[in-house]
């Protein structure tokens, strides 16, 4: 599944601070989880009336979102956030030129065009065709095409799923160009790297839906201990690819997440957890322990017990998992993520346990 999202670039918000925007696309490949290897990483680019734009494409397989939406995971570090924009390849010499100086002319000769905005297309154009030089930034040759096909042109990315605006216009340097097998200067900090990749991955990672099984199981009775565990069959890692392939860049990083612990919330105050906590941790590869006859005078590992009854109605208990996530990328490179959790709730009735006097 494809999804096109453009960010133009307006010469009326031209400054030389202000780098081109570009459209981006996803492919997304539906696939079990950890297959997967995405579809083709043909790069596109071309113009209209109101700017430049390139094709930067993110191919993602694995357990990921269909249609390029954030994913059900909650990051358990509140000050954790994805990348709101980078710097990706975008054009090879030839291809630029023939992009970006159209871009500038048809700015130019817009009709009321003058004042700053006009002087900041002047500069630009001086800057790839007379070698006119940024402050950090040398100037190009004739756009550099006499090294085409030796590296491409970097340009910034915005991340469609960042809500702030501001966040996700701030990679706004100007197209910069790149050897083939060079890493981009270190200064530009925002460009493509296993690490962001590893970010993006996460971002868009999709959690299964996880129900957890009780015993008694939908109903229980008050001041019975009800059971709570996750099966081994449902309770397997997740994962997620992102990677970036072009002449002579190729990066890719796989985010993993492996389910480490359940929270319970009973959905009332009138009720105990085991552990107290209410977090249970893993324990041979499962969560909780199964129930089994002849322990129903035990105290589960991992369960409830409520203290009142639920009346006509039930009690919403949710149950959130905590994923420990790490990642590995391109060239040996890996680390760990903040933990993410996911939650499902679930009706549970809780009867009232009848006696009879004699």
């Amino acid at each position: 599944m494809k999804e096109l999202r453009r960010v133009l670039f307006p010469a009326a918000a031209l400054t030389l601070a202000l780098g081109t925007l570009v459209h981006q696309e996803f492919t997304y490949a539906a696939s079990t989880v950890g297959s997967g290897q995405g579809a083709d990483t043909e790069q596109s680019a071309g113009s209209d009336t109101t700017g430049i734009y390139a094709a930067a494409r993110i191919q993602y397989s694995g357990s990921v979102t269909k249609n390029g939406s954030t994913g059900n995971v909650t990051s358990a570090d509140v000050n954790w956030t994805p990348p709101p924009c980078w710097y990706a390849p975008y054009l090879g010499a030839k291809d630029f030129k023939r992009e970006m100086s159209r871009s500038i002319e048809d700015q130019i000769n817009t009709p009321g065009m003058g004042g700053s905005a006009d002087s900041a297309l002047g500069e630009l154009q001086r800057h790839y065709e007379d070698g006119y030089g940024f402050p950090d930034a040398p100037g190009y040759k004739d756009y550099n095409v006499e090294d085409d096909g030796e590296g491409k042109f970097w340009a910034a990315v915005e991340n469609p799923n960042e809500p702030d605006v501001l966040k996700r216009s701030s990679c706004n340097d100007v197209p910069f160009w790149v050897e083939n097998g060079d890493a981009p200067p270190p200064r530009y900090e925002e460009a493509i790297k296993p690490e962001i990749l590893a970010a993006l991955a996460y971002q868009h990672m999709e959690l299964p839906d996880t129900k957890v099984t009780l015993a008694p199981e939908t109903t229980t009775k008050v001041n019975l201990p009800t059971w709570a565990w996750l099966d081994k069959a449902a309770f397997n890692e997740v994962q997620a690819t992102a990677a970036v392939n072009a002449p002579g860049f190729n990066v890719q990083a796989t985010t993993t997440a492996k389910p480490v612990a359940l929270k319970l919330e009973p959905g009332t105050e009138d009720a105990e957890t085991y552990p107290a906590s209410g977090e249970c941790a893993t324990a041979d590869s499962s969560i909780g322990e199964p129930y089994a006859k002849g322990k129903a005078d035990e105290t589960p590992p991992c369960g409830i017990r409520y203290l009142r009854s639920s009346g006509d109605g039930t009690f919403n208990l949710w149950a959130t998992i905590t994923w420990e996530v790490a990642w590995t990328g391109t060239g040996g490179t890996g680390g760990g993520l903040p933990d993410g959790t996911f939650g499902n709730d679930q009706a549970v009735t809780v009867q009232e346990i009848q006696a009879v006097n004699r």
